[in-house]
């Protein structure tokens, strides 16, 4: 499966703007990790940009999250790799987190949603007003993206052996490389998805 490939897939299941921007994040996070880390950036950016496939049409377990969006990639022929780690970013499904490229999904994909949270809070709603000390402060906000599971947030980290404020710099920095695609370059950016 093509980056494009994966992309045309995407488009015909997400319409969302925002799940788009947090695919295009994911995909980002996951392509920096996979230089840091030895891996193949075109499989893990796959990995990253399908992982939420089914997530608008199937939003949780009871709805059939991720397991609807493996069958989808499963039947549009994306790599093995790819389903595998998609259904071992979400604990409930009992597939165990084994490969570099497994954990480095878990532990990019809230962390992904949470600092685009935080760039979207400050004054030009841009990812490079985001620095790691204002990603802590926000962290310690409790009422602050409530949805977002602070103690997995620390988990990913720690299952995929970097420390909190290094994942935290690592995500940022892939996020701010891509901000124009993400939308969050202020006057520069794109719309969402149109990448």
């Amino acid at each position: 499966m093509t980056r494009e490939e994966a992309w045309e897939l995407l488009c015909r299941w997400v319409q969302s703007p925002a799940l788009r921007r947090h695919l295009l994040g994911v995909e980002a996070a996951m392509r920096a990790y996979a230089r840091r880390l030895g891996g193949d950036p075109d499989l893990w950016g796959l990995a990253g940009l399908l992982h939420d496939l089914d997530y608008e049409r199937h939003p949780s377990q009871e709805a059939g999250h991720p397991y609807r969006g493996a069958e989808a990639l499963q039947a549009a022929g994306a790599p093995p790799e790819v389903v595998r780690a998609v259904l071992a970013h979400a604990d409930y499904t009992g597939v165990t987190r084994e490969t570099p490229m497994e954990k480095a999904l878990f532990a990019c994909d809230e962390l992904v949603g949470f600092l685009i949270a935080v760039a979207l809070s400050r004054p030009g709603r841009t990812i490079a007003e985001v620095d790691v000390p204002a990603v802590l402060k926000k962290l310690k906000e409790k009422a602050f993206a409530r949805g977002v599971n602070r103690e997995e947030l620390r988990r990913g980290a720690a299952e995929l052996g970097v420390p909190f404020e290094k994942h935290i710099q690592v995500v940022l920095e892939a996020l701010q490389a891509e901000a124009p695609a993400l939308g969050l370059a202020g006057e520069a950016s794109v719309p969402p998805g149109s990448g």
